[in-house]
């Protein structure tokens, strides 16, 4: 073949440090535009950005030439510092060091991209780790308990 093709898209979940709900209004949907910006920048098309209170969450197209990992590192390390820049409420800002990663096929991704815009009611009546543990089900990917939230 002589050029590379790819869709892949991907739904990547991570959290606060120890959950902690320090993703406040004043800089919620900022941050979500950071993110999204960041995916961009690393030719990860970003579909949507969302999250609540202790999570995010980034729906974007995976570059065929960068790896995951390396997209959910620069998400996580730019927008960290990004966090911190806003002042002294947020010096203590952490990300958690895990993340969840979910393959989603172009015929979901609107499907993908409205859950994620409907968090905020989402999380009135589920918690954070009881989606993540459904994401895990679902996609059946192995995980202990006693390791998944450190």
């Amino acid at each position: 073949m002589g050029q590379s093709l790819s869709k892949i898209g991907v739904h990547i979940v991570f959290s606060t440090k120890n959950r902690h709900p320090s993703i406040l209004p004043d800089i919620e949907n900022e941050l979500h535009k950071y993110l999204g910006g960041v995916s961009n920048n690393l030719k990860c098309p970003v579909i949507t950005t969302g999250g609540y209170n202790d999570h995010v969450h980034v729906l974007s197209i995976l570059s065929s030439t960068i790896p995951l990992m390396k997209l959910i590192e620069t998400l996580k390390s730019h927008s960290s510092l990004w966090v911190k820049s806003k002042g002294d409420l947020y010096k203590d800002f952490y990300w958690q060091r895990g993340y969840g990663a979910f393959a989603v096929s172009a015929q979901d991704l609107r499907t993908v991209a409205d859950y994620i815009g409907d968090q905020r009611t989402h999380h009135q009546h589920v918690s954070f780790q009881e989606e993540l543990r459904s994401f895990l089900i679902k996609y059946e990917i192995p995980y202990n308990e006693r390791y998944l939230w450190e």
